[in-house]
């Protein structure tokens, strides 16, 4: 059972990729939207690296902000991997190669993050600027690769101490968006193959699930406390001190 709801939900990622709707799946995919997305827009430029790239899904969503879009990933999932590889060892990319990183739900996969900001922080030009998404409420995944989970006071400091200027740091989820990951991802995955079932598994967990929980999070939730992750923008200097 529990391998079939797995193929299910790696069936569901593949079959959303490029859809408008994917970002209904579930309260926390909607909180990336709702919240990377728009740093992600707003930051991003020139020649961009998409850095543990997944199924490359923000891909089409960004290609009006850069010039280039590449990615890197463990394995080669598709022939639009740039380069495949370890983010903690990315010595096939040249010092100051990339205007722009986007590192999404890695680090926490990451037995060193540290060194993975480092070599993010190298392969930067000056003045270049990486999107970080973290999460701070999760169940644990990707066994037996799932080593860490940040504050936002950790992701900071972790970003700092690399040598970025943090420019902002936003919450994103809660509680609810925790909880009602679970719900959709257990939903979904059990009736996605079945035609008609599927249908309205989608249309209940839309309009009862994940929106209700991503909207209840930010009206209570301001403080952060309870938040289901964080978003964090930061900058390398545009000169290096020597």
């Amino acid at each position: 059972m529990k391998n079939w709801l797995r193929t299910n939900r790696a069936r569901i990622e593949t079959d959303l990729r490029l859809s408008s709707e994917r970002c209904y799946f579930s309260p926390a995919f909607y909180a990336q939207y709702q919240v990377a997305l728009p740093l992600m827009r707003h930051y991003t430029h020139g020649k961009t690296i998409d850095l543990g790239c997944g199924n490359m899904p923000f891909r089409d969503l960004l290609a009006d902000k850069v010039t280039t879009y590449h990615t890197l990933d463990l394995s080669a999932r598709s022939d639009r991997v740039t380069y495949v590889g370890d983010i903690r060892d990315m010595s096939m990319i040249s010092d100051a190669s990339y205007n722009s990183a986007i590192c999404l739900e890695v680090l926490e996969h990451i037995p060193d993050p540290l060194q993975a900001v480092r070599e993010i922080h190298r392969i930067l030009k000056p003045g270049g600027t990486v999107i970080v998404s973290v999460p701070h409420l999760s169940r644990l995944h990707d066994e037996p690769h799932d080593y860490f989970r940040f504050t936002i006071h950790g992701l900071c400091h972790l970003l700092e101490s690399t040598g970025f200027e943090v420019l902002e740091i936003q919450k994103k989820g809660g509680m609810l968006s925790f909880l009602g990951h679970q719900v959709s991802t257990l939903l979904l995955s059990a009736v996605w193959p079945v035609p008609g079932l599927r249908q309205t598994a989608w249309f209940l967990n839309k309009w009862l699930v994940t929106q209700p929980c991503y909207r209840i999070d930010s009206l209570f939730d301001h403080s952060g406390i309870l938040a289901l992750g964080y978003v964090g923008v930061a900058r390398k200097a545009a000169s290096e001190k020597r």
